[in-house]
């Protein structure tokens, strides 16, 4: 590969920035972030081979960006990344090939590691060589391992938002891995080894501790703790024991099982409904809750979702993202509410970035979202802090 490719990303959003940049960096780019425009005009030179720019920034936004770009006769390849709605993301990606600038593709707030690694690979030139590949594949298979023994994992946290009055119904825990020299690594880049390994189960029991222990500190004013929605992999439940340890862990912290919520893909429930539906039925007895996450991904039938006890249906943000725009997602989630309401569940949208969006989902009865529009997530400390401006302004 040649050491001319490099990429350059702007976002406000550091947790973001540091994602693309592990991402970019383990393909084998050089990969520079900024977080603003002036930090990121001085760090543009001849050679950056390709540019990742946000369209939604506080002091000066993508689009004058990219007039800027323009003027300088900007070369380097250009992806849009973004969380605004598809048209006006396709009108900046026609005002960038005005300009004369190279539109090589683009990214829609949020993104998984396989679009992310797609977009660099096409636009920035090749991807490293199987043989370097194996080589750090290895190497972080090997790192993975250490960082469970020892820990190195921490949550950030969302909130989740009852759509009716506005005030907080929960937080959703997501794991970050803190690596000592890459800092914040993201789920997507190794959960699924975790699970490739057989690690899954250790990092899950990691999860659920810390969330466990940390949760309490989220309580409103009058001591009331938000619910605590845990993301569990469907290889927790071939232990039959698992209700009995996580109820267990839950009254250690002082924690009501009536306020957990664990969270499932549509699609492991129904890969493996035969095995877990003991496992299910026992959570609900024990008052604990369970979600159906990124619900309309999979391929979940009536019959299925009939004999699943969950409580809660999550939208996935895939039709969010584009209900403004397209009448189909429109459809896909109004009936999505009324099924999950139908079935005695609550409805959750997540990926909610726009007050057209809130909008929708309150004209839809949606019960709860969750997205940037409120919060991105959050380490602990500042959740507390995001929390308390929250409260205040909602009493006020």
């Amino acid at each position: 590969m040649k050491p001319s490719q490099k990429i350059l990303v702007i976002d406000d959003d550091e947790d973001i920035g540091e994602f693309v940049s592990a991402t970019a960096q383990a393909m084998g780019f050089d990969c520079t972030t900024t977080t603003n425009a002036k930090a990121f005009l001085e760090s543009l030179t001849p050679d950056t081979t390709l540019i990742v720019l946000d369209l939604l920034m506080p002091e000066m936004d993508g689009v004058e960006v990219l007039r800027l770009l323009g003027e300088q006769k900007c070369k380097a390849g250009i992806v849009l990344m973004s969380g605004v709605g598809k048209h006006l993301r396709e009108t900046a990606e026609q005002l960038g090939q005005i300009l004369g600038l190279s539109i090589v593709g683009h990214l829609q707030k949020p993104f998984r590691l396989a679009e992310l690694e797609d977009v660099l690979a096409k636009g920035a030139g090749p991807v490293i060589s199987p043989i370097v590949l194996r080589g750090a594949q290895f190497t972080q298979n090997e790192e993975l391992r250490g960082a469970i023994e020892r820990n190195s994992f921490v949550l950030h946290y969302q909130p989740l938002i009852d759509i009716a009055t506005g005030g907080i119904t929960g937080v959703e825990a997501l794991v970050r891995w803190q690596h000592p020299e890459r800092g914040l690594i993201f789920p997507d880049n190794f959960i699924s080894r975790a699970e490739e390994l057989g690690l899954i189960d250790e990092l899950g029991w990691l999860v659920i501790n810390r969330g466990m222990s940390e949760v309490r500190q989220f309580a409103n004013g009058d001591g009331k703790v938000p619910m605590l929605s845990l993301n569990a992999s469907v290889y927790s439940f071939h232990d039959l024991k698992f209700p009995d340890m996580l109820v267990s862990i839950a009254e250690k912290n002082g924690v009501s099982p009536a306020t957990v919520t664990i969270e499932i893909t549509e699609s492991g429930l129904i890969e493996e409904l035969w095995r877990t539906l003991d496992i299910l039925t026992r959570l609900r007895m024990k008052q604990i809750k369970l979600s159906i996450d990124d619900f309309g991904t999979g391929y979940a039938s009536m019959q299925q979702l009939k004999n699943i006890p969950a409580t809660e249906l999550k939208i996935d943000r895939s039709f969010v993202m584009d209900m403004e725009s397209s009448e189909k997602d429109r459809i896909m989630v109004r009936k999505t509410i009324e099924l999950g309401h139908e079935l005695g569940m609550s409805v959750v949208a997540e990926g909610v970035e726009t007050r057209e969006q809130l909008d929708l989902l309150r004209l839809y009865d949606c019960d709860c979202a969750q997205g940037y529009f409120f919060s991105r997530p959050l380490p602990p400390a500042e959740l507390v802090s995001w929390l308390k401006t929250y409260r205040s302004g909602l009493v006020h």
